[in-house]
């Protein structure tokens, strides 16, 4: 076992890591990392204390691995643990690092842990369904705390919600840079309280949340029977508004619908302006799949963005993953694009597809059966390979199949951050790209799961 990571070598993990985030992020969590060693395929690094550690595993560390996987190589698992006594000096860390600040909304910035830079205004397609929506996000932008105030936005899933929020949250914080601006979901929002319950830090959880100047909550239907929160929640909201900054919700339904909310919390919702997002028409899905098809590296015929516009009718993710699994068997195959190939991978979809509800039991199941592993492992600690990439898979068919936020699907697999959900899901649709094998199984797993 080697005592620590070559210094040469963690310079390098630290460079690569540091090129992955803001600059705040950097100096905040990242940068007070240490070496510990190197024991066959594990690396083990070391946080500062154990509420450094715990932030740093909830919000980094597919990150991290990522910048591990590039340094020393594939294969590499990385454990990390926590030292309030460094057992070393790092090689290139500081012998007396700053005191370590707690998390505030005022570390929140437009391209850190919680918002997807493609999430953007610039990206969105605006159409017919979502046009009101559209406009009124981008006034809140614009002019927060002004007349749109609280903006409520419902409409099903995979139709574009959370781009809203955080093309909202982005673009404020550019045309306001000295704003704080806090996005996050209702369930992240909930487990900070509980964990500002169980550590005695509750007043920190009511100052973060009550002094930023925006705040952007996601999927509030999840506030739904938990007593606790929507008393704190209530307050959180009277406190912003009152100082007139600018709140903004999401919700799969409409404020009278959430029925097991209090009518006190369901009429400060449509204080302000409450708006849907339906399923989008061709003409905007054609749209859509146009501004996507323009990023992909080989050409999509017209032909082919018809095609697809006409079979995937209600949900935007799912027109997007139609597109994915096109473009990546034309890299895998090395030829062009043409009606007969789309309607051979996409024939899953059926003529005039509709969606039917795929539990996530069934997704479990079907790609533990397919790699070998069980729905236990599937849902486990362990990250060692096939399971590692079974599980990816599993949360990429979720993402595909099913109207679970990124959130719940991390509930589903232990309790995973949202972050590491989205890693998962987006190397999935890399992978698929390069590797025939995992594209076939992949498109076998989609097929089955809609046949049955």
């Amino acid at each position: 076992m080697e005592a620590y990571p070559a210094a040469e070598n963690w310079d390098q993990f630290r460079q690569s890591l540091r090129a992955r985030v803001t600059p705040v992020t950097w100096r905040t969590w990242l940068e007070g990392l240490s070496p510990h060693s190197i024991d066959g395929d594990v690396i083990r690094i070391l946080a500062p204390s154990e509420f450094h550690l715990r932030w740093v595993n909830e919000k980094y560390r597919p990150l991290i691995e990522e910048s591990v996987v590039s340094v020393f190589g594939a294969g590499i698992t990385v454990e990390m643990e926590a030292s309030d006594t460094p057992l070393f000096d790092s090689p290139t860390v500081d012998d007396d690092p700053e005191p370590e600040p707690l998390p505030s909304a005022a570390a929140v910035e437009p391209d850190d842990d919680q918002l997807v830079p493609k999430y953007s205004f610039e990206n969105f397609v605006v159409g017919p369904s979502n046009r009101f929506a559209h406009a009124a996000a981008l006034a809140i932008a614009e002019q927060p705390g002004g007349h749109y105030n609280p903006l409520f936005v419902y409409g099903p899933a995979g139709l574009g919600k959370t781009h809203l929020l955080q093309a909202i949250a982005q673009h404020c914080a550019e045309l306001h840079p000295r704003l704080e601006i806090c996005y996050l979901t209702s369930e992240e929002f909930f487990n900070g309280f509980i964990d500002g319950i169980r550590r005695k830090r509750m007043d920190e959880f009511k100052a973060r949340y009550r002094g930023v100047d925006m705040l952007l909550l996601d999927d509030v239907q999840f506030l739904e029977g938990k007593e606790q929160i929507l008393e704190e929640f209530f307050h959180t909201f009277n406190s912003l508004y009152e100082a007139g900054k600018q709140l903004v919700f999401s919700s799969d339904r409409p404020p009278k619908s959430l029925s097991s909310l209090e009518d006190r919390i369901r009429s400060r919702f449509e204080w302000g302006l409450t708006t849907d997002i339906q399923p989008p028409d061709v003409e905007t899905r054609l749209a859509i799949l146009r501004k996507n098809a323009a990023f992909a590296p080989v050409e999509v015929p017209e032909p082919v963005l018809d095609f697809m516009a006409n079979r995937v009718v209600d949900n935007i993710r799912e027109l997007e993953g139609a597109l994915t699994r096109v473009t990546a068997y034309a890299a895998l195959t090395h030829q062009p694009i043409d009606l007969e190939m789309a309607e051979d991978v996409l024939q899953d979809l059926g003529p005039a597809h509709t969606t039917v509800p795929i539990s996530p039991g069934r997704v479990l199941a079907a790609t533990a059966e397919s790699f070998g592993v069980s729905i236990i492992d599937l849902e486990g600690p362990s990250r060692k390979q096939p399971l590692a990439r079974a599980r990816q898979v599993a949360m990429y068919l979720c993402r595909e199949l099913t109207d679970l936020s990124l959130p719940k699907i991390g509930a589903l697999f232990g309790g995973r951050d949202h972050t590491t959900v989205l890693h998962g899901v987006n190397n999935v649709a890399r992978l698929m790209k390069e590797d025939q094998h995992l594209f076939d199984r992949v498109t076998a797993l989609l097929q089955s799961l809609r046949k049955s």
